[in-house]
């Protein structure tokens, strides 16, 4: 698609090499000359692909976000001194897991796959690096002035929005200039970190203005419309690919209509979240939805299955992406099967079962098999999952238990 119009152009001093596409540059990462492949890592090194940054960081944030829930939880056992807290300890935790090192984590994979959905060329990792360390800067701030003050936190958070608003629009930029004929996948990513940054924004004006009430529903609104949304849409485009590519008697199938069915149903799902802190009686809308969810979870298991998923598990690294995506299915069928309990036996909704299987059985699950592929696919290793990830995903599939 690109080579009659592609000119390469001499190495560059910082290791890569120049592609010019339509008067456009574009850089691929290579080996610096004179650099010996095989000598230990070193910081420099983030900036030779887009995904060795984006992971790093996320990585990180994910360290901290979860050391400082520990620490937290051990405060509330009496084991350390309580500290003092001038943002709600639960909207912290929430705005970390949601939108802290999961756009990052996104921003690595995007600029890494998303050139190759659209047919252009990946920008270098030195792009991203702004926006990067805005929101690695930003989402540490933010961590340090909920123990401080309200405002500090809301700091923090408009750093973190402003490198989340940055990567997006890059990854907008891209898009625009791509000729691809199926920009579907891609554009549904881009609806849904618009959403994103918008939810972002709003949480931290709720969040100053004190309105804790008003922040858990943008918080929901970010997980449903936002990140769960990236992963459907980045499942149903690279399961199926990623499946073929390790199992060549299994085609490459996705189905368009069980993609906007999916999608239909996050829309209803937050829907229901907006009508519920408005006031409304959605009693009747929220059995409606319980259906729509029962019959949501029964097809992502039958694509599941259409997909390869008992050829998968004898691939490590193919069973964690089918294995992560069976959670959604089930997720969304504890979600139904939660309301219609509460009904039969009058109490409140059944919802966290659900949410845990959808935040760390389906998206945890997700995560570790794609940040595998990725690192292993763009590093120069076998696509194999070793003793030390799978052992992690064990655990990963016991904690969502």
């Amino acid at each position: 698609m690109l080579t009659d119009q592609r000119r390469i152009a001499p190495k560059s001093a910082s290791g890569h090499i120049c592609c010019i596409v339509r008067d456009k540059a574009f850089y691929l990462h290579a080996w610096p000359d004179g650099v010996d492949q095989s000598v230990h890592w070193r910081p420099a090194r983030l900036l030779w692909a887009p995904h060795r940054l984006g992971f790093a960081a996320g990585c990180l944030l994910l360290i901290c976000s979860s050391a400082w829930w520990l620490w937290l939880q051990a405060t509330r056992m009496g084991w350390l001194p309580v500290p003092f807290l001038a943002v709600s300890p639960t909207i912290t935790h929430g705005v970390l897991m949601v939108y802290g090192f999961m756009p990052l984590f996104f921003s690595g994979f995007l600029f890494t796959a998303g050139p190759k959905w659209l047919g252009v060329l990946a920008p270098p990792a030195r792009q991203m690096a702004g926006a990067t360390l805005l929101q690695t800067v930003g989402w540490l701030a933010f961590i340090a002035g909920s123990h401080w003050h309200p405002f500090a936190a809301f700091g923090g958070m408009a750093l973190a929005w402003a490198g989340l608003s940055w990567n997006l629009w890059r990854f907008w930029l891209l898009t625009r200039s791509s000729d691809a004929e199926d920009k579907t996948h891609p554009h549904v990513i881009l609806l849904a970190g618009a959403l994103g940054s918008l939810c972002l924004a709003s949480a931290g004006i709720s969040l100053l203005a004190g309105r804790v009430d008003l922040t858990r529903v943008w918080l929901l609104t970010g997980l449903w419309g936002f990140v769960a949304t990236t992963y459907i849409a980045a499942a149903h485009r690279l399961i199926p690919f990623f499946t073929s590519s390790a199992l060549p008697m299994v085609a490459v199938w996705r189905p368009m209509w069980v993609l906007y069915f999916l999608l239909l149903a996050i829309v209803q799902k937050v829907a229901l979240v907006w009508l519920e802190w408005s006031g409304w009686n959605v009693a009747t809308l929220q059995t409606l939805s319980s259906f729509w969810m029962a019959v949501s979870g029964l097809v992502v298991l039958w694509l599941a299955f259409m997909w390869g998923l008992a050829q998968s598990l004898s691939i490590r690294l193919l069973a964690m992406l089918h294995v992560g995506f069976v959670w959604l299915g089930i997720a969304f069928l504890l979600d139904a099967l939660g309301h219609f309990w509460s009904v039969v036996i009058r109490s409140a909704p059944w919802a966290l079962g659900a949410l845990h299987a959808t935040t760390i059985g389906f998206m945890g699950s997700l995560m570790l098999a794609m940040v595998t592929r990725v690192s292993c696919g763009h590093g120069g290793r076998k696509l194999v999952a070793d003793n030390l990830t799978w052992s992690l995903f064990g655990f990963l599939q016991l904690a969502a238990l």
